[in-house]
């Protein structure tokens, strides 16, 4: 493990700038409870990879908690769920952003990303203090070195470099990690399924379609394209995720679990219909018909 944690802090403080623990609680607690809304709005026990508001909801019951003690919604979100299919691919453009902010607050003990990751530094602090800030600091230096053309571009030309970097990296990555979850089943607290049906039926696997080959899929995805059953096996190696799919396949279909999967084109689809749906219910049930309180 301390190996793993060493190889995190090359690949993640050091070559992207994100925080090898700030990835590690966020990621943890998404594997354990995959597209589990919080109980409430102020709790942090759900899946902190959809915990998107008041910019995406992802169901109904995510959206009522931001209304208004009233009942009403306020003009900001009404307007955000009205176009939230079409804001969606904006926020992916700034998603390595935020991860990137979140990050450095956590390096640097500026605050944690999430209160459950602020409880997890205030008990046990950071576990690789000096290598967590200086993978970190060190990425900067080359980032903005790099972004200056080694001192040859001028200042607009060196924030356009870092922000086109920055912002198709992010959105690619988002890509990927969206299609794997986006658009499927939710659940709230109480009625929250067993471990098989909930990482099963929350998870969508991607393949090969719409003239875009299996192995462009194999090699954009980086193993994510078998999302269902790295959830059930998170440390199975990705080498042996190919085996492991005929299997979890087989399984799903002999105890009737639903299993999806779908291409790059058919899933981001999918995403973009799941959430012109909330949305176009929450305007239909909280502008057009008025709060149900």
């Amino acid at each position: 493990r301390k190996y793993g944690d060493l190889a995190g802090i090359y690949w993640g403080n050091l070559m992207q700038g994100y925080s090898v623990q700030w990835w590690k609680n966020k990621h943890n607690g998404h594997h354990a409870v995959p597209n589990l809304h919080n109980s409430s709005k102020e709790s942090q026990d759900g899946d902190p990879d959809i915990d998107t508001m008041p910019l995406l909801a992802w169901s109904m019951h995510q959206a009522k908690q931001y209304l208004n003690d009233d009942g009403n919604s306020s003009a900001t979100l009404k307007f955000a769920m009205r176009y939230q299919a079409w804001t969606y691919f904006p926020l992916l453009l700034v998603a390595r952003l935020s991860w990137m902010n979140e990050s450095f607050k956590t390096a640097f003990g500026l605050g944690g990303s999430t209160e459950n990751a602020k409880l997890e530094l205030e008990a046990k602090g950071l576990q690789y203090p000096v290598l967590e800030k200086a993978g970190i600091i060190l990425h900067y230096v080359w980032m903005l070195t790099l972004s200056s053309g080694f001192g040859r571009f001028s200042l607009m030309y060196s924030i356009g470099y870092f922000m086109l970097a920055t912002c198709s990296c992010g959105f690619l990555l988002a890509l990927v990690f969206g299609l794997g979850h986006n658009g499927m089943a939710t659940y709230n607290a109480e009625t929250r399924p067993d471990f098989w049906k909930l990482q099963v039926t929350t998870t969508r696997n991607i393949t090969g379609g719409h003239g875009i080959p299996q192995f462009f899929v194999d090699w954009f995805c980086g193993g994510l394209q078998y999302q269902v059953d790295h959830h059930l096996f998170p440390s199975l190696p990705r080498h042996n995720l190919k085996k492991t799919h005929a299997l979890v396949e087989s399984f799903c279909k002999e105890w009737g679990v639903k299993y999806h999967e779908a291409d790059l084109y058919d899933g981001t689809i999918e995403v973009l219909q799941h959430l012109d749906k909330v949305g176009h219910e929450f305007v239909t049930e909280f502008i057009i018909d008025g709060p149900t309180m």
